[in-house]
């Protein structure tokens, strides 16, 4: 199997070099007969280019796999947080909470994989947990063994040490310490029937044949029973498809095990996933916090609360450019977009900030709302125009990014343009009318709350006394 995988990857392009380790799971962090893993590093960026991404070998690797029927294959990225779980995307812990037995687990984690890899947003789900993995039982016949003075525990060491290995001792040379190991030649532990030809001395020093003294039998099992939470769990990898984002997947996800687990069996989100879940809704109080902090300072320097008003009613005009653009290219809502929407609330300020702080300054002088606001306007358009596109076109590398990293530059490139782009064609015609609004109410406000003077004071001329 290691052979057809090693063809497969020495005639895909963008791929340095490969070590496959056999017997180990980098998933499950542990020794399995019946797994291997292979590392993969590719190419420098330089060489391979852009047409030979991650995504597009990924791709390819999969394809390829797929065709392979003799074993389970799939393909996964390392995790995007270095030591927070073994794979980049989801992983999810199906647990048999009601002691259904490892056969039901597997059909239960089997059959979630199947519904999974049916979802259009999810991808490459795959599970190492299996409940039918070759095995080999000895079945000693421990009379026997009493009866021919062989203690069961060098029957042990026998096994481990000819099968395994066993620890004997260290040595120095050349100012090193080496260990070491006895173990048999490879050729000599292939098959089952090589544990025939092996000895063990009884008590008397005599050497006795252990295929005297034991069966091998065949049989099925698992190799490895993860616990999570103390509950026998199969572990899920996989990821979410393009256009989609790992919130959405992890929806798909929960939607599936809810209709596919039976009663008896759920799940839990480990890794980054877990992470994902417990902070995922953090994204929103981040927005508007930093809405709150803008109004906060404006308030501060303005002295009042409609003129910052104005300037945040801005702000969501620019969310409809950020959103067209997350539709037009079809990019999820991933960490970077994330970046990008709070850096666009201070952008989108900007630009506002412009026109409602010369209309204030005229409002001031004597101009009346509406012709301070469009003065202002005027005043401002080109200022606004020139740096609004001065930053626009200096994105607009972002968008079209090929270079190693690519996926990070277009996600904050694509909220960027598009953000700015709105905001400056949409706040220059909306913004005077906020303002306008917003300074008539508060102004009319204001007129209403103070005291009006008394009818008789009122009419007394300049200068002259009332009596009454």
């Amino acid at each position: 199997m290691a052979e057809k995988i090693s063809a497969i990857l020495r005639q895909t392009p963008g791929v340095a070099h490969w070590v496959t380790v056999g017997g180990f799971s980098v998933l499950d962090g542990t020794n399995v007969s019946t797994i291997f893993t292979t590392f993969i590093p590719y190419q420098d960026f330089k060489q391979r280019g852009a047409a030979l991404s991650q995504e597009n070998i990924v791709a390819h690797l999969r394809r390829e796999l797929a065709n392979i029927k003799e074993a389970q294959t799939f393909v996964l990225i390392p995790p995007p947080i270095r030591g927070l779980g073994q794979a980049g995307g989801f992983q999810m812990m199906v647990e048999d909470r009601s002691d259904l037995g490892l056969d039901q687990l597997q059909k239960a984690a089997s059959e979630l994989v199947r519904t999974g890899n049916a979802q259009s947003g999810l991808r490459g789900l795959a599970t190492t947990f299996s409940a039918s993995s070759p095995q080999l039982y000895l079945d000693i016949d421990r009379t026997k063994a009493e009866s021919l003075q062989v203690p069961l525990d060098r029957v042990f060491e026998t096994l481990r040490g000819y099968l395994g290995s066993s620890f004997v001792n260290l040595f120095n040379k050349f100012n090193q310490v080496y260990q070491v190991y006895i173990q048999a030649d490879a050729r000599y532990r292939l098959e089952p029937k090589d544990i025939n030809n092996l000895y063990v001395r009884n008590t008397r020093g005599e050497m006795v044949s252990l295929g005297s003294l034991l069966r091998v039998k065949r049989s099925e099992g698992s190799e490895l029973i993860t616990r999570y939470n103390l509950y026998p769990a199969a572990a899920i990898y996989g990821s979410a498809a393009p256009g989609f984002s790992s919130g959405q997947a992890l929806n798909l996800m929960e939607q599936a095990a809810a209709n596919t687990l039976p009663q008896g069996m759920s799940y839990e989100w480990t890794s980054t996933s877990y992470q994902e879940k417990q902070v995922g809704h953090q994204a929103y109080f981040i927005y508007a916090l930093s809405i709150t902090l803008v109004f906060m300072v404006l308030a501060a320097l303005y002295e009042s609360w409609t003129s910052p008003a104005a300037v945040i009613l801005g702000v969501p005009m620019a969310l409809v450019g950020v959103l067209l653009g997350l539709i037009i290219r079809g990019s999820d809502n991933n960490i970077y977009t994330q970046v990008g929407l709070v850096l666009m609330i201070a952008l989108a300020s900007k630009n506002a900030i412009l026109i409602v702080e010369f209309a204030r300054e005229l409002h001031e002088r004597g101009m009346s709302i509406t012709e301070a606001a469009v003065e202002a306007t005027r005043r401002r358009f080109r200022p606004i125009v020139m740096t609004s596109f001065a930053f626009i076109l200096g994105v607009a590398p972002l968008l079209v990014a090929r270079t190693a990293g690519a996926a990070s530059q277009r996600a904050i490139g694509t909220v960027v343009f598009g953000g700015m782009l709105a905001s400056t064609l949409l706040a220059i015609p909306f913004v005077p009318v906020f303002y306008v609004v917003l300074q008539g109410l508060s102004e009319g406000h204001s007129k209403a709350q103070s005291p009006q003077p008394s009818s008789t004071e009122a009419a007394a001329p300049s200068g002259e006394e009332v009596r009454g």
